[in-house]
C-alpha cells in the first residue's frame, strides 16, 4: 500500500492514490470541503422537492435554507470545538481552520432545529411542515458529506478483520484517532510484508451513511401515510438516534461529556429516539382520540 491508498482487502476493493486535496491554479482544495458543500446543495434540492409535493411555497424553502446553512456550519463546528477544547485552546485561531475537518454533525443538527424554530417565529408561520420538508434534505446531505469522512480517513471505527474492513497507512490518519487495537493489529499484518504500516478499521462512516440512505427511503415511503405535520421530523430523529447510537459505540474519535469516559453522540442519540419514539405516541394517541369524538358526534 502507498500512502495515499485506501483498501478494503476481503472485498477485494483497491484504492490507489486517493488524495485529500487538489490544485486548482496553485490554491489547494479539499475534497472534504467540497463534499460538504454538494451535500448542502443537494440537501437543499431534496427539501424543496419535497416542499412541492406538500404543495408549499418552495421560496420558503430557499429562504430558511440560506440561514439553516449558515447555522449549522457554525453549530457544526461549535459543538465540535466544546467537546475537543484541549485542541484549541492554546491556539484560538485554529478554531477557524476546518481544513482538516472537524465538524461534528449533531452540533449541525441541533443548529438546524434551532434555525428552524427562531426563523419560523419570525415570519409567524409553523414551524412543523418546513421541518418535515427540511428533514429530507438533511438526512441526503448526511448521506453525501459522510463521503467526506472517507477522502479525510477519519471517523472510523476499532480494529477489525470483518467483511468490511478498511485498511489505511498509519502516517495518513491523525495521531489521535488512532486506538492501541488499531496498533496490534498493525504490528500482526505488518509482518506479512506491507511495504507501508496500515491500521484495519472499521469504516464507521459507511455503516452511518448506508443507515441513513435506508432511513431515507422509509421516509420517503412514509411520506404519504404520515398523519400530523412534524411527524416526519419524528421519524428522522429517531431513526438517527438509533443508528448513530450503535455505530458511535464503534469509533475512536469519540467526542465525551467533560471528565468522563461517556460519548456525548451516544447520550444525545438515545435521547433524540426516546423523545420521537414517546413524543409520537403521545400525538398518535390524542388524535385517534379527536377521530373517535368526531366520529361520536
Amino acid at each position: 500500500m502507498g500512502i495515499n491508498d485506501i483498501a478494503f482487502p476481503h472485498l477485494g476493493i483497491y484504492l490507489e492514490n486517493i488524495p485529500k486535496s487538489f490544485s486548482v491554479f496553485g490554491f489547494q482544495i479539499a475534497f472534504y470541503g467540497l463534499i460538504i458543500g454538494l451535500g448542502v446543495i443537494c440537501g437543499v434540492l431534496m427539501a424543496v422537492h419535497i416542499a412541492k409535493l406538500e404543495k408549499m411555497d418552495s421560496d420558503i424553502i430557499w429562504d430558511f435554507a440560506i440561514y439553516a446553512v449558515i447555522f449549522s456550519v457554525i453549530g457544526a463546528r461549535l459543538y465540535y470545538v466544546i467537546f475537543s477544547w484541549d485542541l484549541y485552546k492554546n491556539n484560538l485561531l485554529s478554531i477557524f481552520n476546518t481544513r482538516q475537518g472537524g465538524l461534528a454533525i449533531y452540533g449541525g443538527v441541533l443548529g438546524a432545529f434551532a434555525t428552524l424554530f427562531v426563523y419560523c417565529r419570525i415570519k409567524k408561520i409553523s414551524p412543523y411542515q418546513i421541518g418535515d420538508c427540511g428533514v429530507y434534505g438533511l438526512v441526503l446531505g448526511q448521506i453525501i458529506g459522510r463521503w467526506g469522512n472517507f477522502f479525510n480517513r477519519e471517523a472510523f471505527g476499532s480494529f477489525t478483520d470483518s467483511l468490511f474492513a478498511m485498511r489505511l497507512p498509519l502516517d495518513a490518519v491523525r495521531t489521535k484517532d488512532i486506538a492501541q487495537s488499531h496498533l496490534d493489529g498493525m504490528a500482526q499484518m505488518a509482518s506479512d510484508g506491507a511495504v507501508v504500516n496500515f491500521i484495519q478499521v472499521h469504516p464507521t462512516f459507511l455503516y452511518e451513511g448506508v443507515w441513513n440512505l435506508c432511513l431515507l427511503l422509509v421516509m420517503l415511503f412514509w411520506h404519504r401515510h404520515k398523519k400530523y405535520h412534524g411527524q416526519m421530523c419524528l421519524v428522522y430523529l429517531g431513526g438517527y438516534g438509533l443508528g448513530r447510537f450503535f455505530v458511535e459505540g464503534l469509533r475512536t474519535d469519540q467526542l465525551l461529556i467533560p471528565h468522563t469516559q461517556i460519548a456525548v453522540s451516544q447520550v444525545l442519540a438515545i435521547v433524540m429516539f426516546v423523545f420521537a419514539v414517546v413524543l409520537n405516541a403521545y400525538i398518535r394517541f390524542y388524535l385517534a382520540k379527536d377521530l373517535k369524538k368526531e366520529t361520536q358526534s
